[in-house]
Order: C-alpha cells, then structure tokens, then sequence
C-alpha cells in the first residue's frame, strides 16, 4: 500500500477543506440573511392586507353614506308629495264635501242606518235594534 503523503494530496486536502470553510461560512451568514428577508417579506404580505382592510372599511362606509343621501332623498319626495296632496285636497275639502264622505263611509258599514236631520247632523245612538 502507498501511504505516502504527496504534496499534492496536500495541496487537495487545503483546498476541500478551504471549500469547507467557504461552504459553511455561506451558510451562516444565508440563514440570518434569509431571515431577515423572510420577516421583511411577511411585513410587507401584513401591511398589504391592512390596506385591504382598510380600503374595505372605506368602500362600506362610502356605501353607507350613499345609502343614508338616497334614504334622505326618498323622504324628502314623500314630504313633497304628502304637501302637494295637502294643498290640493284643502281647496276641495269643504263641508259638504266631508260630510258626503262621512255618509259613503257610514253606508259601507251594514249596521248603521243614515237618517239625515233639519241640521244636516247625523243621528248617533238613537236606539239599538234588540235581537
């Protein structure tokens, strides 16, 4: 067997273990490093879904104001139409005409019996037909 140290073998054995030292100085300094860049990165994902959040929360309130002007809207076009009704309906509201009304709505009713009077008042509670 040849168990003889030649120079080159030497000169191998400097070199791997150079490499060596190479290989794991690269990897103590890529696991900090990676580190690093894996909190930055998982920062970064964070404040993106914050700004998502964020939009959302706006977009719904925005929503929500709208919602609110249109509800408003709508309230004031049934004040408008409730006030054009009232204006039309107080020139045509006389006297006769809502005791015309009292007596359509009385004869709709099969219980009451109208008998008009010299006062043109209806007579209320005149005598209850017993069974």
């Amino acid at each position: 067997m040849n168990n003889i140290i030649t120079p080159k073998m030497i000169l191998a054995w400097v070199i791997l273990a150079i490499v060596g030292l190479a290989v794991f100085a690269g990897i103590l300094w890529a696991i900090p490093t990676y580190r690093v860049w894996q909190r930055e990165m998982e920062g970064r994902a964070e404040l993106a879904q914050a700004d998502w959040n964020r939009q959302i929360i706006i977009r719904e309130a925005e929503a929500r104001l709208e919602a609110e002007i249109l509800n408003a809207q709508a309230e004031v076009a049934r004040a408008e139409g409730a006030a054009q009704a009232m204006y039309v309906v107080q020139d045509a509201l006389t006297e006769t005409y809502i005791r015309y009304l009292w007596v359509r709505l009385m004869t709709d009713n099969e219980n009451v019996i109208y008998i008009p009077t010299e006062a043109s008042l209806p007579i209320l509670e005149v005598g209850r037909a017993r069974p």
